[in-house]
């Protein structure tokens, strides 16, 4: 018995010693072949949509001047911009309407007609739209404490001002792909929502403050607008402290945190609101913009911080623009280093600015050497840096695999949604077949990205050999097919003009 014992116990050892022997040798991994296309960076500037600096066409509903689709041609190629000493290329037009006339009727058929043809010229003409309307842009100086401005202001009544959304909302509505953003507008003189008849008057000419009503008030107008336009378009408002008295309602405080990135692109009023600042880097709170201007339970107060905080965490999200107004707060609206214009702009996620106002700073960025990387940086500027994909063939019904790496040199990534298609091109038959990319480009933000691209290759797809392509064209039907309205890589020899393409540099070889 004993001897059976040791026997057995003698070939459970013998087992385990073969067991871990093998253990200690285990099959080698060998991982799949890649390769890599290392791409290069260009430093040509061109234009690219919802983004860089905006053409200025204002008109008046008494004396409407309909947009030229020549000149809106003509300002999508390099042109000098207006009184200044630099040149751009642009895909935005600021139309600006004066609702000269209306501050107590309702829109006429004809203005409507006007105003719906606006949006079919700039589509013809590859441009987009970002949008106001307003009741008044003159301002008469009297004997009043501001002096330059005095009341009666011009603006119109809640009343009026919904009644002429309601009215615009169809043409809103039919045309949105053309609709960049909308500005909040409407109230106030220039329709930048501060020296108002009927929604408080906040400056010394009125009662200092605002409050609760006042808020209450332009929350309808909101309201309003972002019913009228299609969740996937924003508006602007004037200033940080309106969105955050919209979305918490009067009494927020100026020390309310920004969106996180599960709450942006929602579709959510939160996620719909941006930023127009008409007086960037013009003094230390760029005349206001970052102010607490009150409510009915406390007085204006000093909230530089906290707002331009809020600010720039929530504009990483949403779309922000406006225009320069003073040079006198020279040299921190200077380029870079005695300035910091271009921080100023990183640090608030700009995506365009106005080329026609205020040239007083806007030429300093020319003289100063800087102008050439603001042109190339407002909004997004995406750079190709490699692509990592399989050595082996693919096969069909089964998943292909390959990664992008890209950096996002701009000051901001795309708050209109431009959907990333893979496009397989057939070297022999040019047939063409557009795949979903499973990325958002609207998550690139600056920095960065690492893109993982998983492709079923359907059985529909015929063997062949495929060049690859990256599309991130408009998500409107309308303009999908136009490469003026597709974002171009900052890369050389990969843009494809005829198709609005970019051309990886690799192709697919399906068995």
């Amino acid at each position: 018995m004993n001897n059976l014992l040791q026997t057995i116990l003698f070939l459970v050892w013998l087992f385990a010693e073969g067991a871990c022997s093998k253990s200690d040798k285990p099959a080698l991994y060998y991982p799949a072949p890649k390769d890599t296309v290392l791409y290069k960076e260009s430093t040509e500037d061109f234009p690219n949509p919802d983004r860089g600096f905006y053409r200025v066409a204002e008109t008046s509903a008494d004396n409407f001047v309909p947009l030229d689709g020549a000149q809106l041609k003509t300002w999508r190629t390099l042109q000098a911009a207006d009184d200044g000493n630099y040149s751009i290329y642009s895909s935005l037009v600021f139309r600006n309407i004066v609702l000269t006339g209306f501050t107590n009727t309702a829109l006429t058929a004809s203005l409507l007609a006007a105003i719906d043809q606006d949006f079919t010229t700039a589509r013809q003409s590859g441009m987009k739209i970002v949008l106001r309307f307003t009741y008044t842009v003159t301002t008469h100086s009297g004997a009043c404490p501001e002096g330059f401005i005095c009341p009666p202001y011009g603006d119109a009544t809640k009343e009026i001002i919904l009644q002429h959304i309601a009215q615009l909302k169809p043409i809103l509505q039919k045309n949105a792909d053309v609709i960049s953003c909308m500005q909040m507008g409407f109230v106030g003189t220039w329709g930048e929502n501060y020296y108002s008849d009927y929604f408080g008057d906040p400056s010394s000419n009125g009662a200092g403050q605002m409050f609760d009503a006042n808020w209450i008030d332009k929350d309808n107008v909101i309201s309003a607008l972002l019913d009228a336009l299609p969740e996937d378009r924003m508006i602007q408002v004037r200033t940080p402290q309106q969105k955050q008295r919209f979305i918490a309602g009067p009494g927020a405080a100026t020390t309310m945190a920004g969106m996180t990135s599960d709450q942006a692109y929602t579709g959510s009023a939160m996620a719909r609101i941006g930023f127009h600042n008409d007086c960037f880097v013009s003094s230390p709170d760029d005349y206001g913009t970052y102010s607490d201007i009150g409510n009915s339970s406390s007085p204006p107060a000093y909230a530089l911080g906290p707002l331009k905080d809020y600010f720039m965490n929530d504009s990483k999200y949403t779309a922000v623009g406006g225009e320069t107004c003073d040079d006198s707060y020279s040299p921190f609206n200077d380029c870079e280093p005695s300035g910091k214009v271009q921080a100023e702009m990183r640090s608030l996620h700009y995506s365009f600015l106005n080329c026609a106002y205020n040239n007083d700073v806007n030429n300093d960025w020319q003289t100063g050497g800087c102008m050439e990387s603001i042109k190339r940086n407002l909004g997004y500027r995406f750079v190709l840096s490699t692509a990592v994909y399989p050595a082996l063939p693919a096969t069909r019904g089964m998943n292909y695999s390959f990664t992008l790496n890209l950096s996002n040199k701009g000051y901001a990534a795309p708050f209109n949604a431009y959907p990333a298609k893979i496009i397989l091109r057939n070297r022999q038959s040019k047939t063409e077949y557009a795949l979903d990319a499973g990325t958002d480009p609207r998550t690139w933000y600056p920095g960065n990205t690492e893109v993982n691209i998983t492709l079923l290759m359907d059985n529909s797809i015929p063997p062949g050999v495929y060049d690859v392509f990256l599309q991130l064209a408009d998500k409107y039907p309308s303009l999908a097919g136009r490469p003026e309205y597709a974002i171009r890589l900052a890369n050389e020899n990969i843009w494809e003009e005829q198709t609005g393409y970019n051309n990886l540099g690799f192709h697919i070889t399906l068995q």
